[in-house]
């Protein structure tokens, strides 16, 4: 009777097993952890399995084919998970095909290589920069792979071996962040200063300005080529001010050694950038801020009141936008850089408009093709530090782990993974 009793308990748990075909992530108000699933997407990605990220769906959910080792993943990583036979994930599916449902399955194809521009480590391991990378730590706390690459690689063609690249709090127009003012005695400046005047010098150029321009033309290459950028804080701005300024001195003295050219405004020239136009450079070196591009900060907004709003799109006929805003909530907490909201009157007319600010009559989250390949840019430094200040220890993920803020980084990193397999030759 025990063999019996043995025999049709096996029997059902193989049954079932055989029926619970498919892992679901839902990514509404019950998951646990927003952002850790992710990192579970991107490690089945990682290992060929067929995927599905269900837009508009449950908060924008994933599907994968069930494996009991991506379901102790899930309990390892605290990842909420439903496991649904076959015939709920089709019918799931025919429901969402549903024309009068704003809905859509996309598949996902590769697992996508990430790199992230930053300046290399010091000797000791330590970071360089005074201030920490939202990409880099949330990608550390979803367990996403990346590499990091700076100036060398990027001039070396390096970037053609990624899909994905990120731009953080860095400063293409050579000018340090505009510290000079408030940083300009501090030990940590002066040794950024030396650092980026020996890279430059190491690489043939004589001033940083110039190294930078460089830089900014071979990622437009990386993108215009189909690359998908990425970026946030500073690296928004001052990546479209270095093209417009391409053969301008918009330096001053304290930054390049020589006065910065009087008619420099009068020269920009609004045609080789990805996003901004009809912007004003800010040309006074002790201020605090590159051009009328970035609203100013003036009267700040109290930060309880500080939200932006996600756009609603087609998922059918607009799955890319939609693949960028999902989430499992519109409204958003705004958070701080020294880049943090666009002026809408200093877009391009083919710049699509992620999240808005109303309140404050600025765009935070926008979107553009460039040739074959995609750009994105996100306002503010760390979507879980309202105000992150040089030298701020990082922030704790842990205790954020449904940042509806943090999700908007994770789906642009999961967005080159629908481009479809390139085919073998």
């Amino acid at each position: 009777m025990k063999k019996l009793i043995l025999s049709l308990c096996l029997l059902a748990y193989f049954g079932y097993q055989a029926n619970a075909s498919y892992i679901l992530l839902p990514m509404d108000e019950k998951q646990r952890n927003h952002l850790k699933a992710y990192g579970m997407t991107y490690y089945v990605l990682e290992k060929e399995v067929e995927t599905y990220w269900m837009l508009n769906y449950r908060g924008g959910s994933f599907a994968f084919k069930y494996n009991p080792v991506f379901e102790d993943l899930c309990k390892a990583r605290d990842v909420s998970y439903e496991v649904i036979a076959d015939a709920k994930f089709a019918k799931i599916r025919m429901e969402i095909s549903s024309p009068e449902v704003n809905q859509e399955v996309v598949k996902l194809e590769v697992a996508p290589k990430i790199a992230v521009y930053t300046p290399k480590v010091d000797d000791k391991g330590n970071q360089i920069q005074p201030w920490d990378d939202a990409v880099t730590l949330v990608l550390t706390y979803a367990q996403i792979p990346y590499k990091t690459v700076y100036d060398g690689e990027v001039l070396e063609d390096k970037l053609t071996e990624y899909d994905w690249l990120h731009l953080h709090h860095e400063d293409f127009t050579g000018q340090y962040g505009k510290f000079y003012s408030s940083y300009g005695s501090a030990a940590w400046y002066k040794q950024n200063v030396k650092r980026m005047e020996t890279l430059a010098t190491s690489l043939g150029y004589e001033k940083v300005s110039q190294l930078k321009l460089d830089v900014v033309k071979k990622i437009r290459e990386y993108v215009v080529g189909g690359g998908f950028m990425f970026a946030m804080c500073s690296a928004t701005d001052t990546y479209d001010i270095a093209l417009a300024a391409e053969g301008i001195d918009i330096c001053a003295s304290m930054y390049d050694g020589d006065p910065q050219d009087p008619n420099a405004q009068l020269k920009l020239n609004f045609e080789n950038t990805f996003a901004f136009k009809d912007f004003r450079l800010k040309s006074n070196p002790l201020e605090y801020e590159y051009s009328t591009i970035d609203r100013a900060r003036a009267p700040i907004i109290d930060e309880k009141l500080d939200y932006f709003t996600l756009f609603d799109f087609s998922a059918k006929w607009d799955p890319i936008p939609t693949m960028l805003t999902q989430n499992h909530t519109k409204t958003v907490k705004g958070f701080m850089g020294q880049t943090t909201g666009f002026m809408k009157t200093n877009l391009k007319s083919n710049v699509l408009v992620l999240g808005e600010s109303k309140a404050l009559g600025e765009t935070r989250y926008i979107h553009g093709e460039q040739g074959k390949g995609f750009w994105t840019y996100y306002g503010g430094h760390d979507p879980e530090d309202y105000r992150h200040y040089v030298q701020d220890p990082p922030t704790d993920l842990n205790l954020h782990p449904n940042s509806a803020a943090y999700r908007l980084i994770l789906n642009n990193i999961l967005f080159p993974a629908a481009r479809k397999k390139k085919q073998k030759t």
